[in-house]
Formats: C-alpha cells, sequence, structure tokens
C-alpha cells in the first residue's frame, strides 16, 4: 500500500522560533517554515517535519542521528556553542558524554524542546 509513498518523518516541539534557531542557526540546516512549521532539510532525505504541540512531551528516544565523520570533534564544536551533552549515568559514557567500543561511537545531546539528537560515527 505504502510501497512508493514518500513517507517523512516529524516531532513535536514547544516552541518553534526557538527550534528555527537551534536548527538552522546553530546546526546549520536549511530550514523552512510555513503553516506554522518547520522543515529540516536534511542531507540526502526527505525534509523532516517539526511541529508545534503546546502539551509537548519530549521524546524519550533519539528522534534524529548526524552522522558525522568525527564524533569528538562534533562534540566539541557544539559545546563550544553552548550544547550540553548527555551523560547519563547507565551508560558507557566518557566525560564529554560520548560512547565507544559499543557499536558506533555517539554522543546524545537535546534540542530546546528536551528531544535526544545524536552524533554518530558514519562518514
Amino acid at each position: 500500500m505504502f510501497k512508493h509513498s514518500p513517507a517523512f518523518s516529524g516531532f513535536s516541539v514547544n516552541d518553534i522560533p526557538a527550534a528555527k534557531s537551534f536548527y538552522g542557526d546553530l546546526l546549520g540546516l536549511q530550514v523552512s517554515e510555513g503553516n506554522g512549521m518547520l522543515r529540516l532539510h536534511i542531507a540526502g532525505a526527505r525534509p523532516v517535519l517539526v511541529y508545534p504541540k503546546s502539551n509537548h512531551i519530549p521524546a524519550t528516544s533519539t528522534v534524529l542521528n548526524f552522522p558525522v565523520a568525527d564524533v569528538e570533534g562534533a562534540v566539541d564544536a557544539l559545546t563550544a556553542h553552548g550544547v550540553r551533552f548527555e551523560h547519563d549515568g547507565g551508560m558507557n559514557l566518557d566525560e564529554k558524554g560520548i560512547m565507544r567500543g559499543q557499536g558506533p561511537t555517539i554522543a546524545w545531546f537535546r534540542d530546546p524542546a528536551g528531544n535526544i539528537l545524536s552524533v554518530i560515527q558514519g562518514e
């Protein structure tokens, strides 16, 4: 039924202007806005829809992964811009919040709405 449907993903936020600034200005994604929603134009895929929700509850799992050639370099660059990385006590993370040796090298952080994002070894 959906074999040829151009599906796309999306997630909610509680503040569209804050999300636009975070994804566009801080992360450097191309962001378009229409009908009170954002579209994140990511490489190699359909845009991701970001929509407002007044009773937004942050996702409890990763909503968006950014493959990078150098996770530690990405963590350092984002940290320099005020991004805080997760340091979940139940995971084997180093002092920067990077998990190594248990699958791909990865580090998690949150958008202004509390949704979980990652930089993951992949380029």
